[in-house]
């Protein structure tokens, strides 16, 4: 529910594309607090999460990707909830060893922030994530039993849960992209973990988010890029989900787009629904150019609209944004 005067605005970073800002574990969370400290915002998991770390405030409202698309759409609207009961969805293929860690993490996260996750379902088959790099650059993949994930979802949901944390088998990512310690690339598995969440979003019309889980769950001890950091000191990276979950709106009719003041989006991925439809319902698209993508759809070559307003940074966003 927004206060009377207070802006509402949407922080989109998609995931799996490079973006030099957003695109690693977390590392848009610094832009996006500032923005919220001053307004009510959206943001997709992929801004804010971080391994064991989690860039979220109670000033944000934590989105998956399809649910935003159907908002911006103007299909649903969005009504803020908090303390969600979170019911967690592992994949059968997942190792006892490692499936361990990861129960001593819902434990941990339950006991030291209070978060209400009231059980997992282990699913009745293997999931079977499969993800690779395009010749592109771009993150995508397959799920061979997807349905698998909707059905202990649904045995969740029965059982009272709010919003569904899922958490699939990957295979170990680094031969996908090599660099992405060192800063440089695409996240491998953003784009298959993003046809996860989207699924279950659209079928269940529930709050999610998706966690991968590896077979080696070791810490690194080498020094790796400040932007993928948080995710080489954690064996899971579960706590982030479960923080974004904890106070995930669920559709409702509280907040709806026609009340958007803006959306801010990297400079050159602006084919995406939020821009279409924000351009449509003259809603103002600040497009930073400090953070590029592997992409190349930027307004001159696909929008051409006055509503568009390049800018160069994050804080020239920020400055236009909360001086009109």
């Amino acid at each position: 529910m927004l206060n009377a005067g207070e802006k509402l605005g949407a922080f989109v970073v998609p995931t799996g594309i490079g973006a030099s800002i957003g695109g690693y574990a977390g590392d848009a969370s610094g832009w996006a607090r500032k923005f919220a400290q001053n307004s009510k915002l959206i943001v997709n998991p992929n801004v804010v999460n971080a391994g064991g770390f989690s860039g979220i405030t109670d000033n944000m409202l934590y989105v998956e990707g399809y649910t935003l698309d159907s908002f911006f759409k103007g299909e649903i609207g969005l009504k803020p909830s908090f303390n969600n009961k979170i019911g967690v969805v592992f994949d059968k293929g997942i190792p006892n060893d490692v499936l361990n860690v990861h129960i001593n993490t819902i434990n941990a996260v339950k006991v030291v922030y209070g978060i209400d996750v009231l059980g997992y379902e282990i699913t009745d088959s293997e999931v079977g994530v499969e993800f690779f790099m395009t010749d592109t650059g771009i993150s995508v993949g397959s799920v061979k039993n997807i349905e698998t994930i909707k059905k202990s979802a649904e045995r969740l949901l029965d059982k009272g849960a709010d919003a569904i944390a899922i958490v699939c088998l990957f295979e170990d990512p680094e031969e996908e992209n090599i660099n992405y310690s060192d800063g440089i690339g695409v996240d491998p598995v953003g784009g298959v973990e993003a046809i996860i969440s989207h699924y279950i979003s659209k079928e269940l019309k529930i709050p999610c988010a998706h966690s991968p889980a590896f077979r080696d769950f070791s810490i690194s001890s080498d020094i790796v890029n400040p932007k993928a950091a948080s995710e080489y000191i954690t064996p899971t990276f579960l706590p982030c989900i479960l923080s974004g979950l904890d106070n995930a709106p669920v559709i409702g009719d509280e907040i709806e787009v026609s009340q958007l003041d803006y959306l801010v989006m990297p400079y050159d991925c602006l084919g995406s629904t939020p821009v279409f439809e924000a351009v449509k319902r003259n809603i103002p698209v600040y497009a930073v150019k400090e953070n590029s993508t592997v992409l190349n759809i930027t307004n001159g070559i696909l929008h051409k609209s006055d509503n568009i307003f390049v800018v160069e940074n994050y804080q020239e966003a920020f400055d236009l944004v909360f001086s009109r």
